[in-house]
């Protein structure tokens, strides 16, 4: 079988030695599965291409990088289904972040919850001065479950990534370049431009060294990286049927207000979580394979 044809969720460009994919998405560029699955493809395509030396990931929409996954896909998941679900978002942001090519986002207008994992992967984020950051995952009852609860603090540092992400709430380009997670901030009318420049310097330079250099980096910085993302999708993906899941997810679709929720099923709920598990041994049974150690 051939490969599969472009996507036209995701617009491919040849810059000299630079593959600039424009993920095209309207209104906000959600990540859907089909998004997902088109980023993937054409990241395989850069890996075998011998000319291809970086790689630039921008968007189309005028409003948005990325607004996050897709909520609708979502809402009605299952802990299994949602284990599914998720692990395709983590293999995307694993495959930019182990891609021996390096890979620049930028970013302009809204980049949150999955876009701003899908940024954190990348090795350098360019960020227009309109650019507003956030993983707003706990106001849906869930958190981040794309490799943003390990890659965030790996970026920012522990107490800022805390506040981020038990709040919720976005942060401006110039708090993020200040916190550490981008880069640099232009203009907007600069932004691919700046973009493709330092693709284009990088891509100047030797192809194997580039590479050892991002493994060797990234061994450094978490060489426990895989049992981190195993761990983070357990966490996330039994939230799915949670009380909060569904009055949060439920409650952004149909555009209204949060019902405040008690804790008289916190017991049943906190069940396959480790403080549910707190002074017990693990039970064994339905929902246990797979998982991570750590929450059996």
């Amino acid at each position: 079988m051939g490969a599969p044809p472009p996507s036209p969720l995701v617009r491919t460009e040849r810059r000299e030695r630079t593959l600039l994919l424009t993920i095209d998405h309207p209104p906000v560029n959600v990540l859907s599965r089909p998004v997902l699955e088109a980023l993937s493809v054409e990241l395989r395509r850069a890996e075998q291409d011998e000319e291809v030396r970086a790689v630039v990931l921008a968007s189309a929409q005028e409003k948005a990088f990325a607004a996050g996954a897709d909520i609708r896909e979502m809402r009605e998941l299952d802990p299994a289904a949602a284990r599914t679900h998720g692990g395709r978002g983590q293999a995307l942001t694993r495959q930019i972040e182990r891609l021996p090519l390096p890979v620049i986002a930028a970013v302009h207008g809204v980049c949150l919850g999955g876009g701003c994992e899908l940024s954190l992967a990348c090795d350098f984020i360019i960020a227009s001065d309109d650019a507003r950051f956030g993983q707003p995952e706990i106001n849906l009852g869930v958190m981040p479950g794309w490799g943003g609860t390990r890659r965030l603090p790996r970026r920012i540092g522990a107490a800022a990534a805390r506040r981020w992400i038990l709040t919720g709430l976005p942060v401006s380009a110039a708090e993020a370049e200040a916190a550490g997670l981008v880069d640099r901030v232009v203009d907007r009318a600069e932004l691919l431009r700046t973009a493709l420049a330092l693709a284009q310097e990088l891509a100047g330079k030797s192809p194997l060294a580039v590479a050892a250099a991002k493994y060797a980096l990234l061994e450094a910085l978490d060489p426990r990286v895989d049992e981190g993302l195993a761990y983070e999708l357990d966490l996330w993906s039994n939230l799915f049927g949670t009380e909060g899941q569904v009055e949060g997810m439920g409650a952004f679709l149909e555009k209204r207000p949060l019902r405040q929720l008690d804790r008289e099923r916190w017991e049943e709920q906190s069940r396959p979580f480790p403080w549910g598990r707190t002074g017990s041994a693990p039970p064994e049974g339905k929902g246990d394979k797979g998982r991570h150690p750590a929450l059996r």
